[in-house]
C-alpha cells in the first residue's frame, strides 16, 4: 500500500475532515474510493476541493467527535494500475545505469523538487526523474544524464 494523504482535521459537525493529498491523483478521494487509516478502512461517500486539500465524506465516520479522532492519520491506498505513469515505488531500491551502461547506485528515495523529483542514490548522488529514459519497475532504471553530472559526486 502506498501513502496517498493524510487527515489534517475535522471540518464542521457532521463528521467531514480535510484530507491533504501526497498524492497527485485527486481520484483517491472520489466517490467510492477505499482508504485505510491505521487499522480503519475507510470508504468516500463524498469529496470537494477545499484551500489546499480536499473537505471529505466518509461512509464510516458520522459525528465530529469520530472525525477528529482521525485527526493526523496517514491514508494509504492500494497503487493505481497505469503503465504511462512512472511511480515512487516502482524506483525505491532500482538500480540505477547510466547511458554507457555504468551502474551508478541504488535509489534510497526519491525526493520532492518544484522543478524536478530527484532520485537519491546510495552513492550520494542526485538525479533527476527528468532524466529518466528507461524503467523496469523495481530492477533497473536507465538514465541519460549530462556530461559531468556524476563527477559531482566526488567532489
Amino acid at each position: 500500500m502506498l501513502d496517498v494523504g493524510r487527515i489534517a482535521h475535522s471540518h464542521g459537525l457532521r463528521g467531514e475532515v480535510m484530507v491533504v493529498l501526497t498524492s497527485n491523483r485527486t481520484e483517491r478521494v472520489s466517490p467510492g474510493s477505499v482508504l485505510h487509516a491505521g487499522d480503519r478502512v475507510l470508504t468516500v461517500v463524498s469529496s470537494r476541493p477545499h484551500k489546499s486539500g480536499h473537505i471529505v465524506v466518509f461512509e464510516e465516520v458520522g459525528s465530529r467527535e469520530q472525525a477528529d479522532a482521525l485527526r493526523g492519520l496517514v491514508l494509504r491506498a492500494e497503487p493505481i494500475e497505469d503503465p504511462d505513469e512512472l511511480w515512487v515505488h516502482e524506483l525505491i531500491g532500482a538500480t540505477v545505469v547510466d547511458q554507457t551502461g555504468l551502474e551508478r547506485g541504488t535509489v534510497v528515495r526519491v525526493l520532492d523538487n518544484p522543478a524536478s523529483d530527484i532520485l537519491e542514490l546510495d552513492s550520494g548522488a542526485l538525479v533527476p526523474v527528468r532524466f529518466i529514459t528507461e524503467v523496469d519497475p523495481n530492477e533497473r532504471v536507465v538514465v541519460d544524464v549530462p556530461e559531468g553530472l556524476f563527477d559531482l559526486e566526488r567532489s
